[in-house]
């Protein structure tokens, strides 16, 4: 389903080859003038279009490849364990564009790239402690885009987040459709986005029947989770849940398990990527003596995503449509009907 959602996305939007559609044709970039746009509330002008941009991590990677943007490209950088790459609709543009390194990235990789401009976010790839920042990079004479999901919100010196996850991926959509000059395929995927969202939306149970929902990431002496200005806050609420960490103005950040045991959640989302697998991370919860009558682990209602749902990336719809198909699922199982969900715990 994931699949043929995305496909159709992306089909729709003109974005891909082989769809049957006309791909529109990027700017010029020896007649076009400046481009100025809004990242992470500061002005930045482009003077020419990109063309040889490197990204870090599969969401940033996708948000290009899901323009038709892959001839701009000198390359990515990406860990392996962020899933099965070779069935997703953006599948060309991975054998297309070159895999410069399967760690961050670092200057030296921009350089040998002879990157013209760097797209990657805080903590995706951003890192104040390793010196690699828009501000070393412009040094170099390297312009950067940093992803909205990412941006610094001035809480803390390293919270993140300015704006709800889903305008953070439009407003990066819109703003690569402007400076690539592709700003009908942009506006055809937000669209096709919202359509496929509001379709979930419209199945949501509303008011008390909305489960909570506790997102985990990671961790054992304390877990990773998003709070509201990361992706998975507006996958769960539009799927028809409630993140029980709403209240944290950070997108991921470390909460203690204490305040997860507090909020009680019907329902767990595993983010699946790392070297402890999903099915790991689901035995640990299952185990941990703490969370023991926690509404989730007592009625086993866990469920995983993979990592490039749960990031800002063109994944999100589809994710947000195949978690809203198993919270009323889970949320029948609660009130009595046999569903995967209710079965696991009786044959327990």
């Amino acid at each position: 389903m994931r699949k043929q959602l995305l496909a159709a996305a992306l089909c729709l939007a003109a974005a891909a080859t082989g769809c049957g559609a006309t791909v529109e044709p990027t700017r010029d970039d020896a007649t076009s003038a400046a481009v100025t746009l809004t990242n992470c509330g500061r002005e930045v002008t482009y003077d020419k279009v990109p063309e040889r941009v490197v990204t870090n991590d599969v969401g940033i990677t996708e948000l290009m490849f899901a323009l038709g943007l892959e001839k701009h490209m000198a390359g990515f950088a990406m860990p392996d364990d962020k899933g099965d790459l070779s069935g997703v609709p953006w599948k060309g543009g991975y054998d297309r564009v070159k895999w410069l390194s399967k760690d961050q990235l670092t200057k030296e990789d921009v350089l040998d790239a002879h990157a013209d401009l760097v797209f990657a976010g805080w903590n995706y790839g951003f890192r104040e402690d390793s010196g690699f920042t828009p501000d070393a990079l412009k040094k170099l004479g390297i312009p950067s885009y940093v992803l909205t999901e990412s941006c610094h919100n001035g809480r803390s010196k390293s919270s993140r987040g300015i704006m709800p996850p889903l305008d953070a991926l439009y407003a990066d959509l819109t703003n690569l459709g402007r400076l690539f000059g592709v700003e009908k395929r942009a506006a055809a995927l937000i669209a096709d986005f919202e359509k496929q969202i509001a379709g979930v939306r419209a199945k949501a149970p509303e008011g008390a029947g909305r489960p909570s929902v506790f997102l985990y990431d990671s961790g054992q002496d304390a877990p990773f989770t998003s709070g509201r200005y990361a992706a998975p806050e507006q996958i769960i609420t539009e799927a028809g849940g409630v993140n029980v960490m709403h209240d944290l103005a950070d997108s991921w950040t470390t909460v203690g398990w204490e305040s997860v045991v507090e909020r009680d959640p019907e329902v767990i989302v595993i983010c699946d990527y790392g070297d402890v697998s999903a099915e790991q991370k689901k035995k640990f919860l299952l185990s941990y003596a703490p969370l023991r009558n926690v509404s989730a682990v007592k009625h086993r209602r866990i469920i995983s995503l993979d990592y490039a749902d749960l990031v800002e990336s063109p994944r999100n719809p589809s994710a947000i449509a195949r978690l809203g198909a198993y919270l009323r699922t889970a949320r029948a199982g609660k009130e009595g009907v046999v569903t995967p969900a209710s079965r696991a715990t009786r044959e327990s």
